[in-house]
């Protein structure tokens, strides 16, 4: 999902309370370039449902074995336009989704992922297609084959008033949430559904184009840059934002409500964009100032700043985690400290930018963006990050030391040993390869997959190669072994 959203207190030492957060197709910076009938014997296959599922069938899951239905197969994504009006009196969403694709193989039905909401049009291309639902599925029959290799569009019409998912282990609620004056939205791991259809899976990144009509009064946010000036007619007015790099769709977002915003330039030269909820007032000139500071800091650590803007969101929502929205990381109603705008912002590389293949692999979001916090911490005068890591070594108590990092759990996704135990994993390569082998490591790690999708085994393969050493039993003991591993 979204990155893991919790507030833990990292070290008393510090005194640091700290919002854990979170946070995939490849390619470059790119641009956007009648009713149907509902065929209720025409219905989505799952594994186990006894549909057949012809070879120009797409699978109704991408192939990620922790959420085998999350995601499609059959093609790839390479650019979401969406039209969204949202009316918080009647908490309804009126959208029109286009989603400019490529076929990868040949292709008569195909699904995207949509929960609730009430379809009242799909196309192919300029033709009505039919379609019925089955689940979070919306099952699509072409009007006519799709090659293989053929670009396509397939645009959906729905409203509906949106349904987030409720009470899950980690997060508690997250998708698209109903506010008094607007909505927060966050939605890792898989909560894109909740607002638009889509291949919800982060291995399918796409770029992006929104056009979000709310109220006159309320600011409607969402990732990227704003294009033009709003404007207002009839009541009601309309934000355009483009994200031109490909981001995964749980880090999409379209925040609205009532907020104070304030832009400009980093000191080194990156456009800044930072709102808060008028609770949170007095938050937003510390907001700005800090996301700037410390996303030019990370462009000295990590390399180039991925994207075109920075920025930081506050909304008074009390959903006691932050996400790292592209772009716009958001924070759930609380005023976030250096450390957990830290974290945020350094998943703009490790998450964003580079996002996972399979959620087994979140350790790399997770971990990356926790030891960011331990070298802020480092960087700023706090607790170093050898401090941090024997501090939590210590904690010989702590589950995550039967909880593998490398092995994903379901039910307990955003657990602490993806954070704590995945930042751990990197101090301990740290010490073994040495501080100019791991920070050139860090850096060419960066560079190598920039706004791609990356594993363990891809990270693990360019440490042995940078370092010139053997790491598979270093690896192995911090992430995949069910027990503390000794320190050598």
């Amino acid at each position: 999902m979204m990155a893991a959203r919790r507030l833990t207190t990292t070290f008393a030492a510090l005194a640091l309370i700290s919002v854990i957060g979170c946070a995939p197709s490849e390619g470059a910076v790119t641009g956007p370039g009648g009713g149907s009938t509902s065929a209720p014997g025409h219905a989505a296959a799952s594994p186990g449902s006894g549909v057949d599922r012809s070879d120009t069938v797409g699978a109704p899951g991408i192939g990620d074995p922790t959420f085998p239905l999350d995601g499609n197969g059959g093609y790839d994504v390479g650019h979401y336009t969406l039209k969204l009006s949202y009316d918080p009196a009647s908490k309804m969403l009126a959208g029109s989704t286009s989603i400019q694709a490529k076929a990868v193989q040949d292709l008569s039905r195909f699904d995207l992922d949509l929960h609730g909401f009430t379809v009242s049009r799909v196309t192919v291309g300029n033709s009505d297609a039919t379609f019925t639902r089955d689940g979070d599925e919306l099952v699509v029959t072409a009007p006519k084959m799709i090659a293989k290799d053929a670009p396509f569009t397939v645009t959906v019409d729905y409203s509906g008033v949106p349904d987030p998912v409720r009470n899950s282990s980690n997060l508690g609620s997250y998708g698209f949430i109903p506010t008094p004056d607007g909505a927060f939205v966050t939605a890792e791991p898989d909560g894109a559904k909740t607002w638009f259809p889509s291949n919800d899976h982060p291995s399918d990144k796409a770029t992006y184009d929104f056009e979000i009509t709310v109220p006159a009064g309320l600011t409607a946010i969402a990732n990227g840059e704003q294009v033009g000036e709003p404007t207002t007619s009839g009541g009601k007015t309309t934000f355009v934002w483009r994200e031109k790099h490909p981001m995964a769709s749980y880090l999409a977002t379209m925040t609205t409500g009532k907020f104070d915003v304030r832009t400009g330039t980093s000191p080194g030269g990156i456009p800044v964009y930072a709102a808060t909820d008028p609770k949170y007032r007095n938050t937003l000139d510390l907001l700005y100032t800090k996301t700037a500071q410390i996303t030019d800091y990370w462009t000295t650590v990590f390399g180039p700043y991925p994207f075109s803007s920075t920025g930081g969101v506050v909304d008074a929502y009390e959903a006691g985690y932050a996400l790292e929205n592209q772009t716009k990381p958001i924070y759930g109603g609380f005023a976030p400290d250096s450390g957990i705008i830290a974290h945020e912002l350094a998943h703009q590389w490790f998450g964003d930018s580079l996002s996972i293949k399979r959620w087994q692999d979140l350790w790399l979001n997770e971990g990356f963006a926790s030891y960011a916090e331990w070298l802020w911490s480092e960087h700023s005068g706090g607790s170093t990050a050898d401090q941090m890591f024997q501090k939590s070594y210590a904690d010989t108590a702590n589950a995550m030391w039967s909880y593998p990092p490398g092995k994903a759990q379901r039910d307990d996704l955003f657990n602490d040993s993806v954070y704590t135990r995945g930042a751990m994993t990197l101090h301990a390569l740290r010490k073994e390869i040495g501080d100019d082998a791991f920070f050139t490591l860090i850096k060419k790690w960066a560079a190598t997959y920039k706004y791609g999708n990356v594993t363990t085994d891809e990270f693990i393969a360019m440490a042995e190669k940078t370092s010139g050493k053997k790491l598979g039993p270093l690896f192995d003991a911090w992430l995949f072994q069910p027990t503390r591993p000794a320190l050598g």
